[in-house]
């Protein structure tokens, strides 16, 4: 007889086994500890007639975001969904949301979770997969309501406790309630050390608040739990670059970027993204990074196979693209991506509207800047501020929009609107060494917060 899972949670499952294996799976993907796929092939040969497992290793490939994960992740679904007649209406919610993600209706998915977490709100795997595609989708009030809405019903003494605070930890950031934020993450840290998701959640919050040398100390402190054997590490060693670039560190920032995000470091796609942003930046601030850009995209999946898929990651691939300073191959990167956006077979998948409506434009401002022309680039690109978030990501990545702006102002005529971008700096953090280099580049006098 079918059994619940540790949280009280609906299974189809009477192997205690698979349970154990699936738990361990699901702890995985919430710490980034390790490959939670072999304890799903535990669970699965466990319980060989249960769904779950195989439905769980069809999320783990679809979130990585790639289209070359495309097909390993319809086989694991579909054999979940071969077995879908035992399962109770929670794991075929789970199932439904992820067929979902595989047809790129991301939004449909996140509001089957939604429903599923209203009757379950003890359900770990849907806030976990729900705040990932939150944040792929740059929904910031799904990110903190979710777990908001779950939390009181959680028990402190629950393994997954801390785990579930950093997803709460994270929301507040990216809703701007940044004290709430860090004390929500070290509260999860308290509990648990091994919660680099609220290692991260806090990270962040120093970067917005310009606390650029805590924030590296911050990291640090925690470098023993998060630096080895976690998936998080390459991101987090990104937030540490972006401590060295407010300090206006471009040497220690190559160092790092040459030590931790370069050749057999950046295992995955969504490890390169970061590297890719980081190789920006310091482009904008006039470093040399053509090598190490093209040696980034040396090694990335194949361009036809992956173009158009996900318009964050495409943004990402043209930034190594122009700081490579290979523009016809930026440029032929960009028609290929819009081909597949506008495709009709396409059109109704989420982050295809997305590019149309956002990705697409902001990558042709940044081709304009590429090509020299910065006032073209500012008047592409400013009016795409706001809308930006529907890219997905955080507020900190996104953060390389305002400083392409920033940089095309400084070499053009649209002075006033780099005067205005430094303000809304100034007024949000006190002026690091990063904002005051902008404020010179504008020729603006140097003046605190107000």
């Amino acid at each position: 007889m079918a059994h619940p899972d540790a949280r009280g949670n609906p299974s189809a499952s009477a192997s205690r086994a698979a349970h154990a294996a699936a738990e361990q799976a699901l702890w995985r993907l919430m710490t980034f500890y390790g490959d939670p796929r072999a304890d799903l092939d535990e669970a699965i040969a466990a319980d060989p007639g249960w769904a779950l497992p195989h439905a769980m290793k069809a999320g783990c490939l679809l979130g990585l975001t790639e289209a070359a994960c495309g097909p390993e992740a319809a086989a694991h679904l579909a054999a979940a969904q071969a077995l879908a007649g035992r399962a109770p209406a929670r794991e075929r919610a789970h199932l439904a949301a992820l067929q979902h993600l595989a047809d790129g209706r991301w939004q449909a998915a996140c509001r089957v979770w939604d429903e599923l977490l209203l009757e379950h709100p003890r359900d770990a795997l849907a806030l976990q997969w729900a705040q990932q595609w939150d944040f792929h989708r740059g929904d910031a009030a799904g990110l903190r309501q979710r777990p908001a809405r779950a939390l009181p019903q959680w028990d402190e003494a629950d393994p997954l406790f801390p785990q579930v605070l950093a997803l709460y930890a994270f929301g507040l950031q990216e809703c701007n309630l940044r004290p709430q934020a860090e004390e929500v993450g070290r509260r999860a840290l308290a509990l648990d050390a091994r919660t680099p998701w609220a290692t991260h959640a806090v990270a962040q919050v120093m970067e917005m608040q310009g606390r650029f040398e805590e924030g590296a100390a911050w990291l640090r402190q925690q470098r023993e739990d998060w630096a080895e054997g976690n998936g998080l590490a390459p991101h987090l060693w990104w937030h540490q670059g972006l401590f060295r670039l407010e300090a206006l560190d471009t040497a220690g920032a190559l160092r790092l970027l040459d030590s931790h995000l370069s050749g057999s470091a950046l295992a995955l796609g969504l490890h390169r993204l970061d590297a890719a942003s980081l190789l920006w930046r310091l482009h904008l601030l006039g470093e040399d990074v053509a090598a190490r850009s093209a040696a980034l995209l040396a090694d990335w999946a194949p361009e036809e196979a992956e173009a158009g898929h996900s318009a964050f990651n495409d943004l990402h691939r043209l930034l190594a693209m122009l700081a490579a300073q290979a523009l016809p191959r930026a440029e032929a990167w960009l028609a290929r991506c819009a081909r597949r956006a506008l495709a009709a077979p396409d059109t109704r998948r989420d982050s295809h509207a997305v590019a149309r409506e956002v990705g697409l434009p902001l990558m042709r401002g940044l081709l304009a800047y590429a090509h020299g022309d910065a006032d073209g680039a500012a008047e592409l690109i400013y009016p795409l501020r706001g809308p930006a978030q529907r890219l997905g990501g955080s507020q900190a990545q996104r953060d390389l929009v305002d400083q392409t702006l920033l940089a095309a102002a400084a070499l053009g005529h649209h002075r006033a609107l780099g005067r205005a971008l430094v303000n809304e700096r100034l007024m949000a953090k006190p002026a690091t060494p990063l904002t005051r280099h902008w404020q010179e580049r504008l020729a603006l006098p140097l003046k605190e917060r107000a």
